[in-house]
């Protein structure tokens, strides 16, 4: 019996330790990825074919096809991830038959081939998502959903290892991490879950469910109390400033409580770190999904949690894994990007991650540059983080340096930052030159790239109008020549079959500016009306990012409308909206809180929405002016010395958040919407809802 006992727990150390030195080389392929080498990743992945290589090769063609949206480039993604998902499902059933259980394992046997089909699956369904079939993007559902069911599985095995080890380590981090997952509510422990049973209608019929009863046996390591202190640059190794070299040299650990002790395997720490990021990333994703749409995810069984998402990928960055370095550019994306572009986020701290916990981003920075100096990732992170702190010269003159990279991708991205930062600088000229080499580095959107150039050069135009004619022409001309490119350049992306958000706004302003052209008689120059520039800087939330003489600049380019537009008389409603939004947006930033509530009162709110409503009109301002009046009672909570005010002004923040959220359709309402839900969402720890 005891026999029979052994040979059913046992596994081939030459099958387990094969397994370890696949791991291995996905390992060293991501390094690679991430250090800027991809050609040495390719070359290392293309020596097997295991579940573990093809999962590698995906990533590659992933990450291509994901930061250049080509279509040719998507459909090989979509391919190449198939055939992972495949061969992971293949390894996992056969792991699955052959063996009962490993005791060097804290995992049910083979769930390393579930994260792997998991990390497959959540690949395919975002290049599904962005490609232009409906067909592919309601398949693109599916294998989230089915991802979401895998990860969610092996996190309830995590939440039993948690509880049978009792805890991890001691640091704040770690407790909340885990605290998080064992809170939730017990199922058993194999990689599906129950309520994954109970939808079998999801599954294909012949489809074997992904996992197993765990054995019984448990770790019994210790649990050493053991941080992971942060790493120092040396000036010459580096470009970081003195405040990034300070965070380091004081110790303060931005990957802190290192769980790697808990999981002495490699394959264990694939298993966790790889669960952590991509279970932490799809939580945090279905937050930040605006309201309607939010809605209808959870109906299907999708639930979001941001502060749990942004435990677990701060958890997995902590790790020694090309996973942690993953979890690592979410965050950095997540805190310099989504969070530098909403309003009303809980109190920068660096225990509160919710907000913009800053030393510890910087921490996490310095640690990543120090692990992957060749990367131009985390050179365009620290350029995003210092637009998110008001350093746009700093972060133009970091992106003006060498930037070049083997994934042409990452320069795209890069030439785009530096754009946006140029234009929130006003500095016209060169934004213009910016954004039309976003034209030949990146097929995203060449339409709005050419409208932001064309609209550049029309405010040389009416900066140089009176002092300089002749140079104000050649400038006019130019954007005219630009902006006239803008239609025949939308429509050639579409996600979900729709045509991108911003193509169709930018098409829409120039249909707009060429009726009223042709209405007043007038050149298409002149027809344009409310700086188109200043526009796009808030709908880009430039102004949160811009330093207080950038602000004043804007509220001197608005006054031209009212000031020097001799057709100001001849505008409607909605594009005075547009300025008075503009105006009020810029006051807030500057802290003129009375003066802002008093615009967006008066000149906008005052309205009836359905008079922004109708042909080529402009409707996104009446709910942006909601937004605006949540944000500044947002902002004046703390003007007043007594709780009772504090609470009063964010129950009228509430109150002005629910109108925006209950909005019918508009332009850009999915951006606008982002930033209502996070909005919500930070109000709910306030106990107002």
């Amino acid at each position: 019996m005891a026999c029979s006992q052994a040979k059913e727990n046992y596994i081939d150390p030459v099958i387990e330790c094969i397994g370890s030195v696949e791991i291995l080389y996905y390992e060293k392929a991501g390094t690679h990825i991430i250090n800027d080498d991809v050609d040495a990743a390719e070359a290392g992945l293309s020596r097997g074919n295991s579940s573990y290589h093809k999962l590698g090769r995906g990533i590659v063609i992933f990450i291509k096809a994901t930061l250049g949206f080509e279509q040719d480039v998507m459909r090989e993604a979509y391919n190449c991830l198939a055939d992972a998902e495949t061969t992971a499902t293949e390894d996992y059933r056969r792991a699955q038959r052959q063996f009962s259980g490993n005791p060097s394992s804290n995992y049910p046997p083979g769930s390393e081939f579930a994260l792997c089909q998991a990390q497959a699956q959540l690949m395919s369904a975002v290049v599904a998502v962005l490609s232009e079939s409906l067909t592919e993007s309601l398949k693109g559902f599916y294998k989230l959903r089915k991802a979401y069911m895998t990860l969610h599985g092996i996190m309830e095995v995590e939440s039993k290892i948690s509880k049978e080890n009792g805890g991890l380590s001691a640091s704040n981090t770690e407790k909340n991490s885990i605290r998080s997952i064992a809170d939730t509510k017990s199922r058993p422990t194999s990689v599906r879950s129950r309520q994954e049973d109970e939808e079998e209608e999801f599954y294909d019929a012949t489809e074997t469910h992904q996992g197993a009863q765990k054995n019984g046996e448990t770790s019994e390591n210790g649990v050493p109390e053991k941080g992971m202190a942060a790493l120092k640059l040396d000036s010459e190794e580096s470009r970081h400033n003195s405040d990034y070299h300070d965070v380091a040299r004081n110790g303060y650990p931005s990957q802190q409580g290192s769980d790697s002790h808990l999981f002495s395997n490699p394959i264990d720490l694939f298993i966790h770190s790889g669960s952590n990021l991509c279970f932490g990333l799809l939580l945090l994703m279905i937050s930040m999904i605006p309201p309607a749409f939010g809605k209808l995810l959870s109906i299907i069984g999708f639930r979001g949690d941001r502060q749990r998402g942004l435990e677990m990928l701060w958890q997995a960055s902590s790790l020694p894994h090309v996973h942690g370095a993953m979890s690592g550019l979410v965050l950095l994306g997540f805190y310099n990007g989504i969070v530098g572009f909403c309003d009303i986020l809980p109190d920068d701290s660096d225990e509160n991650i919710e907000g913009y916990p800053k030393r510890r981003c910087e921490g996490l920075l310095v640690d990543m540059r120090k692990q992957y100096p060749k990367s131009r990732l985390w050179m365009l992170e620290e350029a995003r983080m210092l637009a998110a702190n008001r350093q746009l010269e700093e972060a133009v003159d970091l992106l003006s340096g060498d930037i070049s990279s083997q994934l042409k991708q990452i320069e795209a991205f890069a030439m785009f930052e530096k754009s946006l930062n140029l234009m929130y600088l006003h500095r016209y000229e060169l934004a213009s030159e910016a954004f039309l080499k976003c034209v030949d580095l990146n097929n995203w959107s060449h339409a709005l790239y050419y409208y932001i150039a064309g609209s550049a050069e029309i405010e040389v135009y009416r900066k140089l109008i009176k002092t300089d004619p002749d140079e104000a022409a050649k400038h006019a001309k130019v954007g005219v020549k630009l902006l006239k490119k803008v239609p025949a350049h939308t429509g050639k992306k579409r996600i979900m079959a729709r045509q991108l958000p911003f193509d169709t706004f930018v098409l829409r302003k120039i249909q707009k500016w060429e009726h009223r052209a042709q209405q007043w008689k007038i050149d298409f120059v002149d027809a344009i009306g409310v700086s188109p520039i200043e526009e796009m800087i808030y709908l880009w939330n430039g102004y949160k990012r811009m330093p207080s003489y950038a602000l004043q600049d804007s509220f001197d380019v608005l006054s031209w409308s009212n000031v020097s537009n001799p057709h100001w008389h001849r505008e409607d409603l909605d594009e005075q909206a547009i300025h008075s939004l503009l105006r009020a947006s810029t006051l807030r930033s500057l802290g003129e809180y009375d003066e802002a509530r008093r615009i967006l009162q008066d000149e906008v709110l005052s309205h009836d929405k359905q008079e922004f409503k109708g042909h080529l009109k402009d409707d996104w301002t009446c709910p942006s002016a909601h937004y605006e009046m949540a944000v500044i009672c947002w902002m004046e909570r703390k003007r007043g010395s007594s709780e009772e005010y504090e609470k009063e002004r964010l129950k009228e923040c509430a109150e002005w958040l629910e109108k925006a959220a209950r909005w019918e359709s508009y332009d850009l309402d999915a951006r606008i919407g982002l930033k209502v839900t996070t909005a919500q969402d930070t109000l709910k720890k306030y106990n107002i809802q």
